[in-house]
């Protein structure tokens, strides 16, 4: 298990590291482009999101970044948009169907559509899931994924009680998008990409003025295409089986895109928030822990989050070792948070 890898807000000076690691990114990170301006723009409303004063959500977006701090090298990020919608609205297409039938000919038939929707006030949402391959292992996925929910947990005021996660839909060998090859690239000049990066960084009025208004009959696209609606990129399966284990559910909705799927619970059904505990934390140099990790955070808008061997006494405080301590910024007495069997 690595112990030198915590898990914090973005700050200003890592914007070269950001760089570096978004850069190599197979595909991109279409709500992280290797955009000199956008990524500078990004960290700075993440910054400006921590503010003491928020009380509710709004467009504030939390970006953390997961620091290896033996190398000073960022080896992940995750993230958390308070709200979706607002000043710019958040569209998908939802699946649903109507009935066709002419009973002299006994013919009956449910045809499937996709159907535009825009939502002005949306819930919170989880995004900029991303782990170098080097670090594929030993829970640190987890780490990234799980800790956002704790965040969420230890400041409900600041999300939504109802969160979505928009997942990568399926690209082949060549990066092609089969649900764009025969929807979007009809109506839009730019490639796949270019138009999902667009919409990633708030540049949406293009969808409202060139996206068709009427349904699309499902069974008119050509098989490719048909059987991608819903299906995630092959390096999103991993993501997509935490966030079904953590609680999420598939709904009917789906990314107008590339038609990845559209994931939502109730924050109170989550797992990492039924199972996350607020303790007293007690350092020491010499307690015997337990030897499978947890994930550990402080509790504070300095966030910190890493994995550790801790041990929860019968007097419920969280006994950590004095690095612990120390990736996490507290000492004996602050109250932090702990998930137990977090790998």
């Amino acid at each position: 298990m690595e112990t030198s890898l915590v898990l914090r807000p973005v700050q200003e000076s890592d914007y070269d590291s950001l760089r570096a690691l978004v850069s190599n990114i197979s595909g991109g990170l279409t709500s992280l482009p290797d955009h000199p301006d956008y990524l500078l723009q990004r960290i700075h409303d993440s910054c400006r999101s921590f503010d003491h004063r928020v009380n509710r959500p709004g467009s504030e977006v939390y970006l953390f970044v997961l620091e290896n701090t033996k190398t000073g090298k960022l080896i992940g990020t995750s993230g958390l948009l308070a709200r979706v919608g607002g000043f710019d609205p958040f569209y998908t297409y939802r699946i649903s169907s109507i009935l066709k039938e002419y009973p002299p000919l006994n013919v009956s038939r449910q045809i499937r559509i996709l159907e535009l929707t825009k939502n002005h006030k949306g819930p919170s949402e989880i995004c900029s899931l991303y782990l170098h391959p080097d670090y594929r292992r030993g829970g640190i996925g987890k780490l990234l994924s799980r800790s956002r929910f704790c965040f969420m947990k230890a400041f409900p005021e600041r999300f939504d009680t109802i969160i979505l996660a928009e997942l990568r839909g399926y690209l082949d060998s060549r990066g092609r998008s089969p649900f764009w090859e025969a929807v979007g690239n009809n109506f839009f000049w730019q490639d796949y990409y270019e138009a999902d990066v667009l919409s990633g960084i708030g540049e949406k009025d293009f969808i409202d003025a060139l996206m068709p208004e009427y349904p699309i009959y499902i069974e008119l696209l050509p098989q490719a295409a048909q059987k991608k609606i819903g299906a995630v990129h092959p390096q999103t399966e991993p993501a997509k089986t935490i966030l079904l284990q953590e609680g999420f559910k598939e709904t009917d909705e789906v990314d107008i895109f590339d038609a990845g799927p559209i994931l939502r619970t109730h924050r109170e059904k989550l797992r990492s928030w039924r199972e996350c505990r607020q303790l007293p934390a007690s350092v020491q140099s010499d307690a015997i822990l337990d030897p499978q990790p947890a994930l550990v955070t402080n509790n504070r808008l300095d966030f910190r989050a890493t994995l550790a061997r801790v041990h929860i006494s019968k007097s419920e405080k969280v006994l950590l070792g004095e690095d612990t301590a120390a990736l996490l910024s507290v000492k004996d007495g602050d109250v932090i948070q702990v998930l137990p069997k977090s790998i």
